[in-house]
C-alpha cells in the first residue's frame, strides 16, 4: 500500500503526533479548537511573527499623525444638546404642546409634551457658532471648536452608554479608547503612565473603574488614577521613613524575584504589568511630584483655570494637571466632572434649569481655559481635546421640568489635533430628537480620533477569542473616518 509523501514521520515511528491526531480525527474539530487556543496565546507561527506589544516604549502610527495626545473631558450623565449647543426655534415655538409622533423613553414620568429651552443662545467666533448663555467661556473659544451635532449611540442607559463611548460597544469587559491608544503608541515619558485618569476625589461616577479598563489587552494599558487633591499619586512613597538605600534594596530584591517568577509563567500579562508598574512607580517617585506640582504655575494661569474660585477650583485643577501631563509626554488623559449634585451631574431628569446652570458653572471656565492654554503654548495642534457625554436628552418634558435620556442625538466638541476649528457639523430634526444629517456614530468618532493619531482603525487589532478584535470592529459596525471634520494634511 502506498503511503502519502508527507507521512515519513509516521512510517519511521509508527505513531501520529498529537497535533496530527487532532487534525485527522473527529473531522478535525479538535485541531480547530487547538488552533483557536494557541492563537489567543500567541503560539502559532503566524502569531509569533506578528508584533504584539507589552511595553510603553514610544511608537509611531501607520500614517502621518496630526496629534500625539488626547484629553477627554467626560461629561457623564447626558448633557442636553438643545439647551447647550443645538438651538431649536421650533421646539420653543411648540413648547407645551404634544410631540407629533413617538419618542423612545427610558424613565417613567415622560408626558410627550414638548419642552422648549429656557436659555438664550448667542453666536460666537468668526463662523457664528451657536452656544448657550450658560457656556460663555466655551463660546469664547468657538473658533477652535469642532462641534458635531449629529452624534448617536446604541443605548439610553448610563452604564451601557458610558461603556459605548469609551470602548465602542455596549458590553463591559472591552478595552477603553485610552487603552487602545496607549497600546498602539506607548508614551513619550517613561517616568509616567501612558493613560492617566483624573476623577473627582469625592468618589466614582457610574461604572467606576470599568470605563478605563484595558479589557483583554495587556493590563499595562489600563488607566492609572491620579488625585487632584492631596498626594497626586497614591501609595507612591513608603508610609514610614526608611534608612538610605533600603528602598532601593527592596526594589532590587523584588525585581529579582519577579524576573524568576516571570520566567516560570511567561504569558501572565497581569504579572508582566505588575512588574512594569513597580518599576514605573520607582521612576515616578522622582518625576511625578515635580510634574504635578501646580505651585510652579503662574498666578495668571491659575486664575485662567479658576483655581481662585471654589466653584471651579476642583475641575480647574484637573484640567491644569491634564495640560501638564500631556506637556510631559502622557498619551491619554481622562477627566471626570464634579459629583455635583450626583454621580451623574449632567443627568437632568428634574430641575433641569438650575442643575444645568450649576454644572456649567463648575466646568465651563476650566474647559475653555484648557483649550486656550494649550493653544498659547503651541500644544493644541498636537493635542485632541474632546468634550462629550454618553448620550443626549429628549425634547419632551419629564416630571414637569426635566428631560429623559436620548440615544438618537447628542452633541460633542472637539478641538486641536487636526480637527477643524469653527466648524458645526451635522444636524438634528426640528425638535432635536434625532440626528438626521451627516450622522456620526460612536465607532465613526473612534475611527476618526485614531486616524488623527496616525492609526488605521481597521489595522489596530488584538487577538481575542479566536479573532482579531478592534476598537471599532468595522466589519460589524461599518465604522468610517469622518474626513469632513479634519483639516487637510500639511504638505511636506
Amino acid at each position: 500500500m502506498n503511503q502519502p509523501r508527507n507521512c515519513d514521520c509516521q512510517r519511521e515511528t509508527g505513531r501520529l503526533s498529537r497535533r496530527e491526531l487532532l487534525q485527522r480525527s473527529g473531522l478535525g474539530f479538535g485541531h480547530l479548537a487547538l488552533t483557536c487556543l494557541l492563537r489567543d496565546q500567541f503560539m502559532l507561527a503566524e502569531g509569533a511573527s506578528r508584533i504584539l506589544y507589552n511595553d510603553l516604549k514610544p511608537r509611531k502610527g501607520t500614517s502621518p499623525a496630526r496629534a500625539k495626545a488626547v484629553i477627554q473631558l467626560m461629561q457623564n450623565g447626558g448633557p442636553s444638546q438643545m439647551d447647550l449647543f443645538d438651538p431649536k426655534p421650533e421646539l420653543s415655538k411648540w413648547s407645551g404642546k404634544p410631540y407629533p409622533g413617538e419618542v423612545e423613553t427610558f424613565q417613567l414620568g415622560n408626558k410627550n409634551i414638548l419642552l422648549g429651552s429656557s436659555f438664550q443662545f448667542k453666536k460666537h467666533g468668526q463662523a457664528g457658532m451657536d452656544m448657550s448663555e450658560i457656556v460663555p467661556h466655551l463660546g469664547s473659544v468657538a473658533d477652535d471648536l469642532c462641534m458635531v451635532r449629529s452624534m448617536h449611540t446604541e443605548h439610553n442607559n448610563h452604564p451601557e452608554g458610558l461603556t459605548m463611548i469609551q470602548t465602542g460597544k455596549i458590553f463591559p469587559g472591552r478595552p477603553a479608547l485610552g487603552s487602545w491608544i496607549s497600546y498602539a503608541l506607548g508614551t513619550e515619558n517613561q517616568n509616567l503612565p501612558a493613560y492617566v485618569v483624573l476623577r473627582d476625589p469625592a468618589g466614582y461616577s457610574t461604572s467606576g473603574k470599568m470605563v478605563w479598563s484595558s479589557g483583554w489587552l495587556p493590563a499595562l494599558y489600563q488607566g492609572v488614577e491620579f488625585s487632584s487633591s492631596g498626594t497626586p499619586v497614591h501609595h507612591l512613597s513608603p508610609s514610614h521613613p526608611m534608612p538610605p538605600g533600603a528602598q532601593r534594596d527592596n526594589l532590587d530584591l523584588l525585581a529579582s524575584m519577579n524576573a524568576e517568577h516571570k520566567q516560570m509563567h511567561p504569558r501572565e500579562t497581569e504579572l508582566e504589568a505588575r512588574i512594569q508598574n513597580y518599576e514605573l512607580a520607582a521612576r515616578m517617585q522622582l518625576a511625578a511630584a515635580e510634574i504635578l506640582d501646580l505651585s510652579k504655575e503662574s498666578e495668571e494661569t491659575k486664575k485662567l483655570y479658576g483655581l481662585d474660585n471654589p466653584l471651579t477650583a476642583g475641575y480647574g485643577t484637573r484640567c491644569l494637571m491634564a495640560r501638564r501631563l500631556v506637556e510631559s509626554g502622557v498619551r491619554f488623559v481622562q477627566i471626570f466632572p464634579p459629583l455635583t449634585p450626583s454621580i451623574q451631574p449632567w443627568d437632568n431628569h428634574n430641575n433641569l434649569r438650575n442643575d444645568l446652570q450649576a454644572i456649567c458653572a463648575h466646568t465651563d471656565q476650566p474647559s475653555a481655559a484648557l483649550i486656550r492654554d494649550l493653544k498659547g503654548r503651541g500644544l493644541l495642534d498636537e493635542t485632541i481635546v474632546m468634550w462629550t457625554g454618553e448620550f443626549g436628552r429628549l425634547p419632551i418634558t419629564e416630571n414637569e421640568n426635566g428631560r429623559d435620556h436620548n440615544r438618537h442625538a447628542f452633541t460633542l466638541l472637539l478641538a486641536g489635533g487636526g480637527f477643524k476649528g469653527g466648524l458645526t457639523y451635522g444636524s438634528t430634526d426640528e425638535f432635536g430628537y434625532k440626528a438626521v444629517e451627516n450622522r456620526v456614530s460612536v465607532p465613526d468618532l473612534h475611527a476618526t480620533l485614531l486616524h488623527s493619531l496616525g492609526l488605521d482603525h481597521e489595522r489596530l487589532s488584538y487577538p481575542h477569542q479566536g479573532r482579531d478584535d478592534s476598537l471599532t470592529d468595522a466589519p460589524i459596525t461599518g465604522a468610517k473616518v469622518v474626513k469632513a471634520l479634519l483639516t487637510s494634511p500639511a504638505k511636506a
